[in-house]
């Protein structure tokens, strides 16, 4: 995956590009023309951009007005008002050769493979099972840092939600017994996250989760949650 990491002309070859429409290439993403087709509103037209971590943005363009951008192609889909909403790989196309071609008959989701296929396997710790490093939140009264650890699917969903609250505080930290009177962690301490791979770990495949069933939750309606499950029974 080396590519991926020397901006956006080094992501794809110009063969893996060649005759599609609108690519623009920017630091670390490519950007290329998309759209899915309704049968009943016609074509949504958009800009999808391909980062070298594997996410994928659509900026909608369906309307001279619309105000849609940042989406995921799963929401896309839906905002386009595709009928049979949920197989985005196949729904969403690209123009080659003035042809719509379908994301999945692309190069263009090499990477967000990679990434899924890291997130469903590759990030195991020492126990064989999947391992997320230690997080932070800041809390919005005291502005100290507080640590998350993420051992277990109920830990992890504790984070979530604080993570999807604004304002939280350190009164909301109900693992640990932290008020906003107590010290936060030295910078030598927080460098320790729980990598199985290196104790001093910035972020690696075996400790960076893009998502699995531990930190994804079914009952939880937040985009993040909503896309992992319809794009994992694809």
């Amino acid at each position: 995956m080396a590519a991926a990491n020397g901006g956006g002309a080094a992501l794809f070859s110009e063969e893996e590009l060649l005759d599609v429409s609108g690519v623009r290439r920017g630091e670390n993403f490519v950007e290329v023309t998309c759209g899915c087709t309704s049968h009943r509103y016609g074509d949504a037209v958009g800009r999808l951009r391909v980062y070298a971590s594997g996410d994928l943005e659509v900026n909608c363009e369906c309307t001279p007005g619309c105000r849609e951008d940042k989406l995921t192609p799963s929401a896309f889909e839906k905002h386009s008002g595709r009928e049979t909403a949920g197989k985005w790989r196949n729904t969403v196309w690209v123009m080659v050769q003035g042809e719509k071609v379908p994301l999945s008959k692309t190069a263009l989701l090499k990477y967000y493979s990679l990434l899924h296929k890291s997130a469903n396997g590759s990030h195991k710790g020492r126990n064989g099972r999947l391992s997320h490093r230690d997080e932070f939140i800041h809390c919005t009264e005291c502005g100290k840092e507080r640590r998350f650890r993420l051992r277990s699917k109920e830990e992890c969903r504790i984070y979530h939600d604080a993570l999807a609250k604004p304002n939280w505080t350190c009164a909301d930290l109900t693992t640990d017994r932290v008020t906003c009177g107590d010290e936060e962690e030295r910078a030598s301490r927080k460098v320790l996250r729980g990598c199985s791979r290196s104790t001093s770990c910035t972020g690696c495949v075996k400790c960076v989760c893009f998502g699995c069933e531990i930190c994804r939750f079914t009952d939880c309606g937040c985009q993040t949650c909503v896309d992992f499950y319809h794009n994992s029974k694809e």
